[in-house]
């Protein structure tokens, strides 16, 4: 029987977290004050999902996410869960332009490998069910590059590096074969490491290795990840440059990882954040193979309401066709809307103003 591929990355996309209604705002409160249960969160979490899908279809989209309206980060809620791996409150939150986030992190304390009960998993195939044959189910998780940051790995533990490189790759592949038998078949791997390589000072870093080093080794990390992938299972990966609150963590071309990441990393896609002068130009898009990884252009912001000119759009787009033709283009916002439960400084409507706009403008490109 031949697998039907899906079409993902969608002309007109969106990298996944979405702004947190109040409601869950509020049963959290009640939660931790144990006013409520946790069967009681998950309910009021699970009619909140079943909207912000019903609202994504709505406002035109192909792919449509539960909105991480059950994580607290976009990246610690699923890391925490592997085998190996815990989470904690450590002495200070990650620098951010003019803010610290709030304080929590993730660390091993054993021998990482995939988790089979993974929270993640059971939640996606609700999620799933709630979709139906309406959409595209997106599944979005953090990259296997994130547990490389500073202070993650346990040097009593690993002290070799390429043991712990070992174990991550092989709990990566074990991930997303759950998800795939879960029935997931577009996933996103989320990487502010990856972005990071490019930053004038590497971010979250404290290796010891040079900056060739680290990008070679992300390389082989994402590969050996992604070697034998199901045909029909499409994975993207996002390269951010941090969100939170509206603040961003660091600024940085592309240029330093492309000859080599963009240029060999085996994703289906890319979605790269191009809304502002920190993203630079898009000359090192000039090493994605033609043909070859979907690039989703993010010159939309998350980060406030305002809606971009429509025609400043239109002409980025056609500078960005001097290094990838049209066919192979995408758009979408440079980053999720809230990628931890705090959402970036916008309401609802203009996030919804803002993803529909996207939509009706791919519409006017591609038709």
């Amino acid at each position: 029987m031949t697998k039907t591929l899906i079409k993902a990355p969608f002309r007109a996309d969106h990298v996944g977290s979405l702004l947190r209604p109040e409601s869950i705002h509020q049963a959290r409160k009640a939660f931790q004050a144990g006013d409520i249960t946790r069967h009681e969160l998950y309910a009021i979490e699970t009619e909140e999902i079943k909207k912000v899908v019903d609202k994504q279809i709505e406002v035109g989209l192909q792919a449509v996410t539960d909105g991480e309206f059950r994580r607290r980060f976009w990246h610690t809620d699923f890391l925490e869960h592997l085998n190996g791996v815990e989470g904690y409150v450590p002495e200070k939150g990650y620098a951010f332009k003019g803010e610290e986030t709030e304080r929590y992190n993730v660390r091993v304390i054993g021998k990482v490998s995939f988790n089979q009960d993974h929270p993640h998993v059971k939640e996606f195939i609700e999620f799933k069910e709630i979709v139906g044959d309406r959409a595209v189910a997106k599944q979005t998780i953090p990259s296997p590059n994130q547990l490389f940051n500073a202070g993650i790995r346990n040097l009593e533990i690993y002290p070799d590096i390429e043991e712990y490189t070992k174990d991550v790759i092989q709990t990566y592949r074990d991930a997303i074969k759950a998800f795939y038998d879960a029935g997931c078949r577009y996933l996103q791997l989320d990487d502010v490491y990856i972005a990071g390589l490019n930053a004038p000072d590497i971010p979250f870093n404290d290796s010891g290795y040079s900056r060739e080093q680290l990008i070679d080794l992300a390389l082989r990390v994402a590969n050996g990840v992604l070697e034998d992938k199901p045909e029909d299972l499409i994975i993207t990966t996002h390269l951010c440059r941090g969100n939170y609150r509206s603040k961003w963590a660091f600024e940085g071309s592309y240029a330093k990882i492309a000859p080599t990441l963009f240029a060999k990393e085996k994703v289906d896609g890319f979605f790269l954040e191009y809304d502002d002068d920190r993203s630079g130009d898009f000359g090192p898009l000039e090493h994605i193979p033609n043909g070859g990884a979907q690039v989703v252009l993010g010159v939309f912001t998350s980060k406030h309401g305002e809606l971009e000119d429509k025609e400043n759009i239109k002409a980025r787009i056609e500078e960005a066709t001097k290094y990838v033709p049209l066919e192979q283009l995408c758009i979408s916002p440079q980053c999720g809307f809230a990628s931890t439960h705090h959402g970036n400084i916008l309401t609802e409507e203009e996030q919804w103003e803002k993803l529909k706009y996207i939509v009706d403008i791919s519409k006017e490109i591609w038709g």
